[in-house]
C-alpha cells in the first residue's frame, strides 16, 4: 500500500497481521458472558497483549492464576492456549462453571496425547501455557518431555532413560517449522523410533512465510504485538534474519520513525495476539503525510476490511485456512474467520473434509450467522449448491425435463427424495404405476422422477416418478408400435387370464391371445394350457393403432392338423387317444388338438352296449383303431372294439349267463292292470 506518494513510500501491511482464529474466538466468548454474567474470570492472561487484557478488564474480564480464586458459581474463561485436565476437574469440584474456549487446534493436541499410549515428546518452550496445557493431558504415569531444540530432546530422552521406546512427537501451535525440524533430525540421528504429528497450526506457518516474505522484499520491518507473545517473537526473529533494520513495537509509541524514514518500503507484520486497533495506530505513526486523515487509511489499508461484517444470506468468498476433521476454517478478510462445519459442507458420502479442502483453497460460501456462538461466521456450501439445485429444479418443471433423485426416508402421505443438495417430496399415488401399499420398499433406491409441482414463494417441489414411468411407457409402445406388423412372430410373456383368453406382455405393451387363438384344439379355459408367467411365441394377428389394440395366436405356429394329416394318420393305425365328449350313439376321442375322431356306439366293445356310459367316461385314455378319414367332410372314425382281443367261448357263455340272471322271469313280471 503506497501511502505518500510524493515520498514514494509504502507500507505493507501483512494478509494475515492481527488476532488469529483461536484468540479471535476466545475475546469474543469472553465479552459475551461478561456481558451476560457481569463479570467473570480468565484463568491467566486471556491473550498476549497487556492492551487487549486492560481492554476486557474494562468489560468485565478479571485475570486469575487458579481456579480457588473464584468463587462457587463463578464463570471462569479457558484461554484459546488450554489447561490441562486436572483444572477441569478442580473447577468441578469447586462448583465452578468453565466456559471453554481452547483453540480447536490445540483441543486436537490434547486428543493425540490423551490417546496414545507411546512417550509424548512436545517441541516447545516449556514455559509456555500451551506447552503446561498440553502436558497435563499426557498419561501421569508417564509425563512427557519438552524440548525447545534438537539437542534438548536427545537429553530428555537419555535423561529418563526411554530412548528405545517409540515416541509420540507433536508441536507447540506456534513454534516455527525448522525447529520442529531439527528435532526430528536429532531424533533419527539417535536411532530413536517415533510417530511426528505436525500440529504447527498452518495459520502461524503462513503467517511466518509471509513475514520471511516481506523481510526479503523490504527496506525496513515492523513487528507488532506483546513482547510477552511467543509467535510475536518468533516472527521478529524471522524478520530480523532477512532485514536487518528489523524492529519490535508493542504501540506507537515504540517506533524508531527517525530510522523508518529513511525507507521508501517498509513491512508490517503483527502477531496473533495484536488488536486491529494498535496495528492502526502504528500504521498511522509510520505516515509521513499529515493531511492524510484517518478514513483515508482505512480506506487504504487491508485491515479496515476486518471492521464490515457480512450479513446473514451474503455469498462469500474466501481462502481455506485450516482443514479440521469436523470444521473448515476460511479466511474471509474480515476480522472473524468463517467456520464451515461438516455437516454444512457438500461432501458426496464416504468423503471427508480432508478429501475435498485443501489449505489455501479458494472457495465460494452463504454465510448463513454471523456469530456460530464461538466468535466464528458460520458459513454453509450446502445451502450455496441449494440455490443452485433449486434453479435445475424449476428449469426441469419448465422444459418438462428428467431429474435423478434417492429416495431418504418415508413420511406421512409419501416419501422424501433429495436431489443433491435440495430434498422434494414424492406422494405416495407418484412413487409408480401400481398402487404402493407400503413405502418403505422404496428408500435407498435412486429413480427418474418430473418436477410434479413446485412451490416458489416456499422454495419446494413436489416430485412424480409416475409421470416418468408413464412417458417411458408411451416412448416403449412407439417404438414397439412403430416396429411391430402383422404376421410378426414375437416372444411374449403370459401376465393375466379372462374367461375368453390370456393377456400377453410383448415387449412393454399388452396383446390379447383370444381362448380360440391357443390350440387347435376346444378349450374351456386359458388354464389348461397356460400359466402366469410362461414365456411364448405368439404371432400378430391384427392390429388397431387407435385403439391401441394388438390380437395374437399361439396355435398358428404349429400346423393345422387337418393339413398335414396325410404325415401323421393312416387307416388301420392303432392309436392312443382322450375322450373328450360323449354322445348317445358313441364317444369323441382327441387325437391330437384340433382332430378327434368319432368311436360309434357299435366299435366300444365286442358286446351290445346299451348306455356307453357304462363303458367310457371323459378324460379317459384309450386305444383306438383307425377305421377312415374323409379328409373332405375331415370326418375320422374310430374303433375301439378293433383294439381288443374278442371274447373265448367260454367268456361268452359267462356273459350270457350273466345277462339271463339279470333279466327277470314272466313270472315275476306283473299283469297289466284292467282298463276301468
Amino acid at each position: 500500500m503506497k501511502i505518500d506518494e510524493n515520498m514514494d513510500k509504502s507500507i505493507i501491511v501483512a494478509e494475515t497481521a492481527g488476532f488469529c482464529f483461536g484468540v479471535r474466538r476466545a475475546i469474543e466468548m469472553a465479552e459475551k458472558e461478561a456481558e451476560r454474567e457481569g463479570k467473570v474470570y480468565s484463568l491467566g492472561p486471556l491473550i498476549h497483549n497487556d492492551i487487549a487484557v486492560a481492554d476486557l478488564a474494562k468489560k468485565g474480564v478479571e485475570v486469575i492464576g487458579s481456579p480457588d480464586e473464584a468463587g462457587v458459581g463463578s464463570t471462569v474463561i479457558i484461554r484459546s492456549h488450554g489447561e490441562p485436565e486436572a483444572v477441569y476437574e478442580e473447577a468441578q469440584k469447586r462448583g465452578i462453571r468453565l466456559v471453554d474456549a481452547t483453540c480447536p487446534f490445540v483441543e486436537k493436541i490434547h486428543k493425540l496425547v490423551s490417546e496414545t499410549d507411546r512417550q509424548v515428546l512436545i517441541v516447545g518452550d516449556a514455559n509456555h501455557p500451551e506447552v503446561k496445557g498440553i502436558a497435563g493431558w499426557c498419561d501421569e504415569n508417564r509425563p512427557a518431555l519438552v524440548a525447545g531444540c534438537g539437542e534438548d530432546a536427545v537429553r530428555e530422552l537419555k535423561k529418563t532413560a526411554c530412548s528405545d521406546d517409540e515416541l509420540l512427537v507433536v508441536a507447540q501451535t506456534t513454534i516455527r517449522g525448522d525447529v520442529l525440524h531439527e528435532v526430528s533430525r536429532a531424533l533419527e540421528k539417535e536411532g530413536v523410533s517415533f510417530k511426528l504429528q505436525n500440529t504447527i497450526c498452518s495459520a502461524t506457518s503462513r503467517r511466518q512465510e509471509e513475514c520471511a516474505r516481506l523481510a526479503r522484499d523490504c527496506d525496513a520491518m515492523v513487528i507488532i504485538g506483546d513482547r510477552r507473545s511467543s509467535n510475536t517473537g518468533k516472527l521478529f526473529e524471522i524478520a530480523r534474519k532477512y532485514c536487518e533494520r528489523s524492529c519490535f513495537v508493542e504501540n506507537k509509541d515504540d517506533l524508531p520513525l527517525h530510522e523508518l524514514r529513511k525507507c521508501n518500503r517498509i513491512g508490517t507484520v503483527a502477531g496473533a495476539s495484536t488488536p486491529d486497533y494498535t496495528i492502526k495506530e502504528v500504521v498511522t505513526s509510520m505516515c509521513e503525510n499529515k493531511e492524510l486523515t484517518m478514513a483515508d487509511l482505512l480506506s487504504e489499508v487491508d485491515i479496515d476490511k476486518s471492521l464490515k461484517l457480512p450479513r446473514n444470506g451474503e455469498i462469500v468468498d474466501g481462502k481455506v485456512h485450516q482443514v479440521n476433521e469436523g470444521e473448515v476454517i476460511v479466511n474471509l478478510g474480515v476480522k472473524k474467520d468463517g467456520i464451515l462445519p461438516k455437516s454444512e459442507a457438500s461432501l458426496e458420502e464416504g468423503q471427508s473434509l480432508a478429501d475435498v479442502y485443501k489449505v489455501d483453497d479458494e472457495i465460494k460460501a452463504k454465510v448463513i450467522k454471523t456469530d456460530d456462538g464461538d466468535g466464528g461466521i458460520l458459513l454453509s456450501t450446502k445451502k450455496l449448491e441449494y440455490i443452485a439445485n433449486w434453479e435445475e429444479i424449476v428449469k426441469a418443471y419448465e422444459e418438462k425435463s428428467v431429474l435423478e433423485v434417492k429416495v431418504t426416508r418415508t413420511v406421512k402421505g409419501g416419501v422424501i427424495a433429495e436431489y443433491k443438495e435440495f430434498s422434494g417430496f414424492i406422494p405416495l399415488s407418484q412413487l409408480s404405476d401400481h398402487f404402493v401399499v407400503d413405502a418403505e420398499e422404496f428408500v435407498g433406491q435412486t429413480m427418474e422422477v418430473k418436477v410434479f409441482r413446485i412451490d416458489p414463494a416456499k422454495t419446494k417441489a413436489v416430485f412424480s416418478h409416475k409421470m416418468f414411468l408413464a412417458e417411458e411407457r408411451q416412448k416403449l409402445v412407439k417404438e414397439i408400435w412403430d416396429k411391430l406388423n402383422v404376421d410378426d412372430v414375437v416372444e411374449g410373456t403370459v401376465m393375466r387370464f379372462t374367461d375368453y383368453g390370456a393377456f400377453v406382455d410383448i415387449g412393454g405393451i399388452d396383446g390379447l391371445l383370444h381362448i380360440s387363438e391357443i390350440s387347435w384344439g376346444k378349450l374351456k379355459h386359458p388354464q389348461e394350457v397356460l400359466s402366469i408367467g410362461d414365456k411364448i411365441n405368439v404371432k400378430v394377428l391384427s392390429m388397431n393403432a387407435e385403439k391401441e389394440k394388438i390380437s395374437l395366436g399361439l396355435k398358428q405356429n404349429t400346423p393345422e392338423p387337418w393339413s398335414i394329416i396325410d404325415e401323421k394318420y393312416e387307416v388301420g393305425q392303432i392309436i392312443e387317444g382322450k375322450v373328450v365328449q360323449i354322445k348317445e350313439y358313441g364317444a369323441f376321442v382327441e387325437l391330437e388338438p384340433g382332430l378327434d375322431g368319432l368311436v360309434h356306439i357299435s366299435e366300444v366293445a365286442h358286446k351290445r352296449v346299451e348306455n356307453i356310459g357304462n363303458e367310457l367316461e371323459i378324460g379317459q385314455t384309450v386305444q383306438v383303431k383307425i377305421l377312415e378319414i374323409d379328409k373332405d367332410r375331415k370326418r375320422i372314425s374310430l374303433s375301439i372294439r378293433e383294439t381288443i382281443d374278442p371274447p373265448s367261448p367260454e367268456e361268452i357263455k359267462a356273459q350270457k349267463a350273466v345277462a339271463a340272471e339279470e333279466t327277470p322271469a314272466e313270472e315275476d313280471v306283473p299283469a297289466e292292470e284292467p282298463e276301468a
